[in-house]
């Protein structure tokens, strides 16, 4: 729609010096009046704003003068002020504004009028990087959003954390909303777009299970019109990477254990001639892997009938050997008009997967690819595979895991269906009613097989095989009512929610099988077989108003009552409440003369949020039967009852800004203080209860933030450079804990007052220069009490003590596109930095002549070992056995874990119209893409990407990532 304009010619009026009074109402398409429109004189910051009604005044210079028109979410417009002196314009929508429409919950609303912290990230900007799982692509998109994987298997989860973790011991990833429904599974290639709510007002209306914050999938629809036909296709290649990580070759091994290992046995068992055999194990436990994906989608429909319909096919073949993830998905989403008062939406989204996994046996691939001495050869000389338990082998495990790959199994198969049947039904020309349901059910076997042949057989054979099903129902109903009063607008929604999820597994284990056959009915011997059934239920009622006045001052106010099978009778429903306020200032008249803002906005929030987190039945007094008694079932109470057990409970305060700058500049700062206290603890009881311990509602900790987001237009033209940076400062603060108690896990240590994920251990000190004795740090009492610190090079005199934290300073990503004549080139990258990583697998490789059955990595740059008195050396003298326990958990193994990752790199080229219509399509695109060509960091293993979390913040031997370069092609017809 073009923008109306009427002027008004009339005789001319009093002027002085030219200058001329100007008047007239600025209203929008509807004809309704819009207030606070900014309208400037062009090239000059003189300028005016309308009032309550849309009437303006402004004295112009001369006819020849230009006025400019401005309104967030509308469309500029400029007149030429001539003859006239009455000038009325109607500003239209700014469609590009309007698709800046995100889902908030049960809503959408523009960006510019949220009074909440979100961040958005578009399906395009989500799928640069190469992954079935949409929780891997949004890593350093989002400030405050940590993504990290253990493991580059292709199998693997990864782990999402919003703003800090926001519990102990309950869960800390956020909760996943599909569609406007909780739960749910979404392929990456049909997301429209994901909205990452974070405060208390973005979170509010899922109040009661948003302390972790809340992640919305919205998956694409039809538009009316011609039915469109799209084909992504692309494939390519991968290989592992092993960072600055790297084990000795046979030389440099024989070398090595030469300077330690006993002179008078050294030849007898460590011939020199064990040098000619030099054998690689990461070349045989690893390949060049490939990556395939192939999407088709048709969309498209008429007024009435609008639909989506996709299939993907997923193949991921991993750098290690007998490592596959297969994945096949169909959605389909449709949306009816029945009439105009009745729309029905249909979604269905069906799955299927295959995986392989490492099959080698106890110890693994991974394991003997890093630990198998290049000494033992993996072939006889019949070229047949050495089992390696037939002498001769020098390594510890005895265990060639390229025999073990002849016979075994390890792969599981699952499926899946979602239907989502929704209903939206106008009651009232601004009452509306939605009725949101969704069943989703999935279903796994896993089977894991040792053959009789192999070492992990152990001479019988042993199959494990495993079953899980899984049911979700959710409904949820909703009223929603909108009015415009002149000025005001208000929004209200009542919402009332059911959900029920059952998990039945079952799994089983037997021995005896004759080679090759792995059906379990064959087994000479059950060993276990072990079955469950997990079942829970949450019902929502919630109401929330919004209320926004002359486009500049908005409020939104929730309150929620939820209650969760989960609890205690006593205390099963939890009440929450949100609120939000934002100010527009660049609508108010005071910032006529600040012509560069094209919004200027301040937002603040507070609210409580929950935490459901901890499992089933954690309130239930229970007894267990896994005993007998005289030849019956005897059973003994195991977990004490709790029926004042009820949510943890979050209180998050957050204040943002949001600036926008000559339409080219987009910055968004957050800061925010968030408390959860009532945390879901295990509490240790008296050996006189009889139990161990009970989980009670005990303990607070604070995470205090800022973030960050930068959004902007470089270079606009024929030559496009678009820029974005996201980062987040995070502090997570152990308030209180059950009666003061430390809670130890591994090298962790949680206590009052410290950074949540501490690590306690102890101090290293470095290398006595006399003797090459492994020093740490003692500390003790003086005669008047005063802290003394010295060093001691026995391991059980040290002193255990704070040395770092898992937890990272700062984490983000940035990007940068630039366009030019079709060629596009894109580059990613994520970083985190601050954090203590604990490279575990150094015990092992690292360990001074303590593990001389095992190969040893070689030193990084910079380090050295001591040789003779006087060195000034890194690493202790080797002693065969160990040299004093100097491999022992101390911060001599605790890394800077930061680094700065090239993540994806992308280029591609868009053939022109003319060509395109040649082989009647409508658009063609060309690429090349590229995940994780580079990291930069300091740390000596493998990858500084670790998971964080109480039992996170190690490194140890892993599945490395892959580096994929994949090429490919996006066809729309």
């Amino acid at each position: 729609m073009d923008l109306k304009t009427s002027a008004i010619p009339i005789k001319p009026v009093l002027q002085v010096k030219n200058e001329l009074r100007i008047a007239g109402k600025v209203s929008d398409e509807k004809g309704e009046a819009l207030p606070g429109v900014n309208i400037v004189i062009k090239g000059t910051s003189q300028g005016s704003n309308t009032g309550v009604d849309g009437s303006y005044e402004i004295v112009v210079p001369d006819a020849q003068s230009v006025l400019m028109f401005s309104f967030v979410g509308y469309q500029s417009h400029e007149v030429a002020v001539g003859n006239s002196t009455v000038i009325n314009v109607s500003l239209v929508a700014d469609t590009k504004a309007l698709n800046e429409v995100v889902v908030v919950g049960y809503s959408s609303k523009q960006l510019s009028q949220l009074s909440s912290s979100v961040s958005v990230v578009t399906g395009k900007q989500l799928n640069d990087v190469t992954s079935n799982n949409p929780i891997n692509l949004l890593q350093g998109k989002a400030p405050g959003v940590i993504v990290s994987n253990s493991s580059g298997d292709p199998n693997s989860t990864p782990s999402i954390v919003v703003r800090g973790s926001s519990s102990i011991t309950a869960g800390s990833a956020p909760l996943m909303v599909v569609d406007g429904i909780i739960g749910g599974n979404a392929n990456p290639n049909d997301i429209e777009s994901v909205t990452i709510l974070k405060d208390a007002a973005a979170t509010g209306l899922y109040g009661s299970r948003a302390a972790n914050g809340v992640i919305i999938i919205t998956t694409k629809s039809g538009k009316s019109g011609k039915t469109r036909i799209d084909f992504n296709a692309s494939a390519g290649f991968n290989n592992a990477t092993t960072g600055n990580f790297q084990v000795m070759n046979s030389q440099q091994l024989y070398d090595y254990e030469k300077s330690f290992y006993p002179a008078d046995r050294f030849n007898n068992e460590i011939p020199a001639s064990v040098v000619a055999q030099n054998t690689n194990w990461q070349d045989l436990a690893f390949r060049t892997g490939s990556t395939q994906n192939y999407v088709l989608s048709l969309s498209g429909g008429s007024e009435n009938t609008k639909f989506y319909i996709s299939g993907n096919y997923y193949n991921e073949q991993g750098t290690l050997h007998y490592n596959d993830a297969k994945r096949y998905n169909v959605r389909a989403n449709i949306t009816h008009k029945i009439n105009d008062k009745l729309k029905l939406n249909v979604k269905i989204n069906a799955r299927l997967s295959k995986q392989e996994s490492d099959r080698a046996g106890l110890d693994g691939a991974l394991y003997g690819a890093y630990n198998n001495m290049p000494w033992d050869n993996p072939y006889n000389s019949d070229g047949s595979v050495n089992k390696g338990t037939d002498g001769g082998w020098y390594g510890r495990e005895q265990e060639n895991f390229l025999h073990g790959w002849q016979y075994n199994l390890n792969q599981a198969n699952a499926s899946g269906l979602d239907g989502d049947l929704n209903l939206d039904y106008t009651i009232l020309k601004n009452l509306t009613f939605s009725s949101y349901n969704r069943v989703s059910t999935s279903t796994s076997k896993s089977e894991l097989y040792y053959d009789i042949r192999a070492k992990a057989g152990k001479g019988l054979g042993r199959l494990t095989n495993g079953f899980v099903n899984n049911l979700s129902m959710i409904t949820s109903n909703r009223l929603h009512y909108d009015r415009n009063f002149g000025k005001h607008e208000l929004s209200a929604l009542a919402v009332l929610e059911g959900e029920k999820n059952k998990i039945d597994a079952d799994g089983v284990t037997g021995e005896g099988f004759a080679p090759g056959l792995h059906v379990m009915n064959t087994a000479s011997r059950i060993l276990s077989a072990t079955g469950s059934i997990n079942e829970n239920s949450f019902i929502k009622g919630l109401v929330q108003l919004d209320y926004s006045y002359v486009n500049r001052y908005f409020v939104v106010g929730s309150y929620i009552n939820e209650s969760s099978s989960r609890f205690g009778a006593n205390n099963r429903s939890g009440n929450f409440y949100t609120l939000g306020a934002s100010w527009v200032l660049s609508n108010e008249s005071f910032m006529k003369n600040f012509a560069a803002f094209d919004l200027l906005k301040l937002r603040a929030s507070y609210g409580v949020t929950g935490n459901a987190e901890i499992g089933n039945y954690q309130s239930f007094g229970l007894y267990s039967f896994a005993s007998q008694y005289a030849g019956n079932s005897a059973a003994f109470p195991y977990q004490m009852d709790n029926k004042d057990l009820t949510w943890e409970k979050a209180k998050t305060l957050n204040f943002g800004l949001d600036i926008s700058l000559y339409k080219r500049l987009m910055l968004n700062i957050d800061a925010y203080n968030k408390t959860t206290d009532g945390l879901l603890l295990n509490v240790e009881m008296p050996f006189t209860s009889g139990f161990g311990s009970v989980i009670r509602n005990v303990g607070a900790i604070r995470n205090r933030g800022l973030e960050l987001n930068l959004n902007s237009v470089n270079l606009e033209g024929k030559f496009l450079w678009v820029t974005n940076f996201n980062i987040a400062f995070n502090r997570s603060k152990v308030l209180t804990l059950d009666q003061g108690k430390d809670i130890r896990t591994g090298n962790i240590l949680i206590s009052e007052g410290q950074q949540l994920y501490t690590w306690n251990m102890r101090k290293w000190m470095g290398v006595d220069p006399a003797t090459g004795d492994p020093l740490w740090e003692q500390v003790s009492k003086g005669a008047n009490g005063e802290e003394v610190r010295t060093t001691t090079n026995s391991y059980a005199s040290a002193t255990q003590q704070n040395v770092g934290t898992a937890s990272p300073n700062l984490t983000g990503g940035m990007s940068n596109t630039w366009s030019y004549k079709g060629f596009t080139l894109s580059a990613f990258f994520n970083y985190v930095s601050g954090n203590k990583v604990y490279h575990n697998s150094r015990a092992l490789f690292d360990s001074d002549g303590a593990y001389y059955t095992y190969n040893s990595m070689v030193l990084a740059d910079g380090w050295s070992r001591w040789e003779k008195p006087g060195d000034i050396a890194t690493h202790p003298k080797p002693v065969f056995g160990g040299n004093k326990n100097s491999n022992q958990a101390s911060s001599r193994y605790l890394e800077d874990g930061s680094y700065i990752r090239l993540r994806n790199i992308n280029f591609s080229y868009q053939l022109p119209d003319h060509l395109a219509r040649k082989i009647r399509s409508e658009n063609v695109k060309l690429f090349v893409s590229a995940d994780n060509l580079v990291t930069f960091t300091k740390f000596s293993g493998m990858d500084p990407e670790v998971v964080l979390g109480p039992s996170g913040g190690t490194s140890s031997i892993k599945y490395p990532i892959s580096k994929k370069v994949l090429f490919g092609i996006n066809i729309g017809f």
